[in-house]
């Protein structure tokens, strides 16, 4: 269907258009938004078999209820799209992840009909009992209803269940819809996905019963998430008997367009595709391998070389590609679901009895498990490695992916050695050296997309001496890089219009400094600290921390780039700190 032939989502501004529609007309309304998705997604990239999956359901919670009165919380939000084209934003979709365009995420800046911004998964309970206490004591005269859309594995989630712990006492017109399609990025893992799959089959012989029933909370069960007939009968049921109620929606992930039917995890967020023949479209040049590749190659050799070796994720097993590892030794690889505080405290309990294992979790989920990181690994100096995946910027998702505080949290952990390699024989480097290191935790972050070097397979011996590493002898003045930054560094010193004699020091270990690096600074008249994290908190707070103690009297800047300024690593961004 072509965008001449999508004629009646086009006639529609607004949900109260919406509304006005037969029942009769919402299955042709639901084609061309499927349509649509694939042609914007297609064209600009995104995330795309979620969204395909969710489009009957979407229209029937906007038909049904009284958005954005009635308050609706997407859980996870990349399945979203389609709610954000029927509530007055399709003009603007060609916007979508883009800087300055429209989030890729329910955002409560965008559109009142956002209520709750949803970049992480399994918040969606807590905050609709949350909007829906709060509501209750404010109005008097009409009770709104508040609608949870939890999906995309986020039931896996230990948040989502102190939730459904308070929402079983609760008598508020709370509506928690599980959006069940079997699949985070990879198939859903653990004991509650197999027993969303066994409801299935009681309900066919008439005898569901469940875990939200045994709770309190009465359950539906389970209706066909693309039929619209069953889906509005099922919310209009309960819309008329306002209760806690679960309601449980059988979807396909990928919807309407088969190879994405086939291929969920590939298609998860593919990027830019022919929508014709399904072929992937290279956004750039390819340039080297990916940083999480070098990892998860990585990881299987040291698995195959050291029996303590074991990787853990937190339903990352693509993203991180940990993949490589559970594809190999699958006993000595474990998905516990999007539970990142469980996986730390599970590799805790592990690393007692002499495991050595490797941790996978991006930046910006391992926030959820900052108590475990202290309390449960760093306070017993167990030897976890942690390795954070998608630090700095982490592309289209914006501000809720960006990995832009582990250095920050973490440098102030007790015990904890912190690194961020520069490129993929670094990364391999440090992850020789997080095996053999004794004396408590190791993190190494690294970011997204390739890396700036192609790794040597050969075997590697791990650092003795935890070093930063000088990359340019110099003596008017000094740059120290963090990580990947370093690249970026070489290019803007190599643009100076007048070259000057500047040292550059590659960091490497961001806890504990080397002493090494920071005596040298002492005796240059200007030191620039350049890393892809938070501007407080971060190496550059450290580093000139420990120079202040030292006594330094030159000039000392940490500038707010790249993480404040586009495009990243510009070197145009640094040449003002420089000259």
């Amino acid at each position: 269907m072509d965008e001449k032939r999508i004629t009646l989502l086009r006639s529609i501004q607004s949900v109260e258009e919406l509304r006005q529609l037969s029942p009769d007309q919402l299955p042709l309304l639901a084609e061309e938004l499927r349509q649509f998705l694939i042609q914007e997604i297609s064209e600009r990239g995104g995330h795309f078999g979620a969204n395909l999956g969710v489009v009957e359901l979407t229209i029937a919670l906007h038909f049904v209820f009284q958005t954005p009165d009635d308050y609706l919380v997407w859980d996870v939000g990349h399945q979203a799209y389609a709610h954000k084209i029927l509530t007055g934003r399709r003009h603007l979709f060609a916007g979508n992840r883009v800087l300055g365009g429209i989030s890729g995420f329910p955002s409560r800046s965008e559109s009142t009909f956002d209520c709750f911004g949803t970049g992480h998964a399994s918040t969606s309970i807590s905050a609709a009992i949350g909007i829906a206490h709060q509501v209750s004591r404010l109005n008097t005269t009409r009770r709104p209803r508040t609608i949870a859309v939890i999906g995309d594995g986020a039931l896996t989630g230990g948040l989502a269940y102190e939730a459904l712990n308070q929402l079983s006492e609760c008598s508020l017109p709370i509506l928690v819809v599980i959006n069940d399609n079997q699949m985070s990025i990879d198939p859903n893992v653990g004991g509650i996905s197999k027993h969303l799959n066994q409801l299935k089959n009681d309900d066919a012989s008439g005898h569901a019963s469940s875990i939200f029933d045994k709770l309190g909370i009465p359950y539906k069960g389970c209706i066909d998430g693309h039929n619209l007939s069953d889906l509005i009968e099922a919310l209009r049921v309960w819309d008329n008997d306002p209760k806690p109620c679960v309601i449980h929606v059988l979807t396909r992930k990928g919807k309407g367009f088969p190879p994405a039917e086939e291929e969920q995890t590939r298609w998860h967020a593919p990027g830019r595709f022919d929508k014709l023949s399904g072929r992937t479209i290279p956004d750039q040049q390819v340039l080297g391998p990916k940083f999480q590749d070098v990892f998860g190659r990585t990881l299987v050799a040291l698995a195959k070389a050291d029996q303590r070796v074991v990787g853990i994720t937190a339903a990352m097993l693509t993203g991180t590609s940990l993949k490589m590892l559970m594809d190999e030794m699958p006993d000595r690889c474990f998905d516990v679901g999007i539970a990142e505080a469980h996986a730390v405290t599970f590799a805790a309990g592990m690393a007692t009895r002499g495991a050595r294992p490797f941790v996978a979790i991006y930046s910006t989920f391992l926030q959820r498990a900052y108590d475990q990181i202290i309390h449960d690994v760093a306070l017993q100096k167990l030897p976890v490695v942690f390795c954070i995946d998608r630090a700095g910027l982490a592309g289209a998702d914006g501000p809720t992916h960006h990995g832009a505080f582990d250095l920050a949290y973490l440098a102030c952990v007790p015990n904890l050695t912190v690194v961020a390699p520069r490129n993929a024989g670094e990364l391999r480097l440090m992850m020789y050296t997080a095996l053999h290191h004794d004396s408590g935790p190791f993190a190494i972050r690294y970011p997204r997309g390739h890396a700036p070097d192609h790794p040597d397979d050969r075997p590697i011996h791990p650092l003795l001496r935890y070093s930063a590493h000088r990359l340019v002898s110099g003596n008017s003045g000094m740059v120290i890089s963090v990580g990947p930054m370093a690249a970026h560094v070489t290019e803007a010193l190599n643009r100076l219009d007048h070259p000057i004699a500047i040292a550059h020091w590659d960091l490497r270990f961001v806890k504990p400094i080397d002493p090494e690096l920071l005596q040298e600074a002492l005796a240059h008249p200007f030191v620039l600290v350049v890393e892809d994290g938070c501007h407080r908190g971060g190496a550059g707070s450290a580093i000139g921390h420990a120079l202040l103690e030292a006594g330094y009297r030159g000039k000392f800047r940490w500038p707010l780039c790249p993480m404040h300024m586009l495009p990243m690593g510009n070197p145009k961004n640094y040449m003002h700190c420089i000259n």
